[in-house]
């Protein structure tokens, strides 16, 4: 049992479910984080690019996680706003070395900021600046700024740059446990 947990217990949390979308544009590496945020024994070992979307549904002691993880591809963008209604909370991620296509991230986190399901919530939101080991990758601060995640102030937020895959886990638990059950 871990620490979120025995906190959540010693408080009398009662167990909810967690609608979670996970966004980002293609080859980001949502499906990977996605895949490491379950429970070792339910991680799946090959990874294929998500056409359209995929439902992932897991447990930690305290939450159920159903993660929707839609497809970056832009074909299939229009597709995400279809589950904002639902989503309680976001992860949004961004390859730190894709610097081209970092405009094109901007212009879809504007442009999911700005939904009328979204943007009257207090909705928490990881960004994951993904592929920071990569040679050309900018700094969580860069993306930060190129994102302009500063000018977010209605909505909790932390921006996520590294490895070990378990302490993401953790801090998301922590977050979306506590926008979940202060509500």
């Amino acid at each position: 049992m871990g620490l979120l947990d025995r906190l959540s217990e010693f408080l009398g949390l009662r167990k909810k479910e967690v609608h979670v979308l996970c966004l980002g544009l293609d080859n980001s590496g949502k499906t990977t984080i996605i895949n490491k945020l379950k429970p070792s024994n339910a991680q799946s070992q090959d990874i294929v690019p998500t056409i359209g979307f995929s439902i992932e549904k897991f447990k930690s002691s305290s939450l159920s996680f159903t993660v929707f993880d839609m497809s970056g591809q832009g074909r299939y963008r229009n597709l995400w706003e279809h589950y904002y209604k639902d989503g309680q909370a976001i992860i949004f991620v961004i390859d730190s070395s894709d610097k081209l296509r970092m405009v094109v991230a901007k212009e879809e986190l504007d442009t999911l900021l700005n939904h009328p399901d979204i943007k009257h919530r207090r909705i928490p939101i990881l960004f994951f600046a993904n592929k920071m080991d990569l040679r050309d990758a900018v700094t969580s601060v860069k993306v930060s700024q190129l994102l302009c995640l500063e000018n977010i102030k209605d909505k909790p937020w932390h921006i996520w740059n590294r490895s070990p895959y378990w302490w993401v886990r953790m801090i998301w638990e922590e977050i979306v446990e506590n926008e979940v059950t202060n509500k």
